[in-house]
């Protein structure tokens, strides 16, 4: 996870590039990005690829064919998104502002444990943009949180995960300014609790997760049967998308594509069906966007399927013989 610095400063956008035969590859990931609504150039764009595949590959040494494989796993929509951030785009921030406050208030209340509109979880998420927007601009874009973000995960899953790391070094810090003030010798040591305290479980979280699992077995059983075969080729049999292509008939690439499509739809039905109202519940209001970022957080802690697998675009397992890793 790199949600925080390393010992060297990252690579510049600009400065990053692509080995000449990945060019094409590269484009064809801008424009499935579109990254262009933001006005991201093309070589900003593929700068990032470049450190993306540097961080997994550990250097420039990579083939076209690996370059291949791994781009068809990355998030390239979030991707382009954070580059644009990075780069001080208006439009971009506006978008990431409208698509991701409401959830990083609701992943913050989940971590804290209390309330979304508690004032706490606000202030825990907010402080979080300024790191985000650092010196963004074109003079100093690489000075941005968002260059530790390579697209390997989604990124809510980036997001969630160093709002989850900011916790836990204030807990230690926390506990490395309690040490500090040891009572004086011959004095009774008091174990010192964190700062900040676990407050009692959310009482709606049984009717969280009631809800969330009803419309997803709804949305599920909405797919139609080559939609639903994919699905359980991939995560109830555990199927590479080479063995998915050759059972069903389809390339790799589009095996690939068709599951980001079928989770995208799958994820839409699923909030459509929260935001609406409960009509075996005499007509209970429809989730808001944080009860929905807790309907999903619940669910991923209880259920037995990877939730977060299922729900984040282009997160897909490699082919046999691959290293599976998935990271930001």
């Amino acid at each position: 996870m790199d949600s925080r610095p390393e010992n060297s400063p990252a690579q510049p956008l600009r400065e990053a590039k692509l080995p000449e035969p990945c060019l094409d590859l590269a484009r064809r990931c801008f424009a499935e990005a579109e990254a262009e609504r933001w006005q991201l150039s093309f070589q900003v764009f593929q700068g990032a690829l470049a450190r993306s595949a540097a961080k997994r590959f550990g250097g420039s040494s990579f083939t076209a064919a690996q370059f291949e494989d791994y781009a068809l796993g990355l998030h390239l929509h979030d991707l382009a998104l954070a580059c644009a951030c990075s780069e001080g785009s208006e439009s971009a921030w506006e978008e990431f502002f409208s698509q991701f406050r409401g959830y990083l208030r609701a992943a913050a209340a989940a971590i804290l444990r209390c309330a979304p509109s508690d004032s706490t979880a606000i202030e825990f998420a907010d402080s979080l943009f300024a790191d985000l927007y650092g010196l963004a601009g074109r003079d100093a874009p690489s000075r941005s949180l968002f260059r530790y973000f390579h697209g390997r995960s989604s990124l809510k899953t980036w997001l969630r995960a160093v709002l989850a790391q900011r916790h836990v070094d204030r807990i230690r810090a926390a506990r490395k300014f309690d040490s500090l003030d040891e009572p004086p010798d011959g004095e009774a040591r008091r174990v010192r609790e964190p700062a900040t305290q676990q407050p009692p479980p959310d009482p709606r979280r049984g009717l969280y997760l009631e809800r969330f699992e009803k419309a997803l077995a709804d949305a599920l059983a909405s797919l139609d049967e080559r939609d639903r075969s994919r699905l359980q080729l991939y995560y109830g049999e555990n199927r590479t998308l080479a063995e998915i292509g050759r059972l069903i008939g389809e390339h790799e690439s589009s095996v690939s594509r068709n599951l980001e499509r079928v989770r995208r739809e799958l994820r839409a039905t699923v909030e459509e069906l929260l935001r609406a109202k409960a009509a075996d519940r005499n007509g209970e209001a429809g989730f808001d966007d944080a009860q929905i970022a807790l309907a999903v957080q619940y669910a991923a802690e209880d259920a037995a399927i990877d939730l977060e697998k299922l729900f984040n675009p282009s997160k897909l397992e490699k082919p046999a013989g691959r290293n599976p890793e998935v990271k930001p």
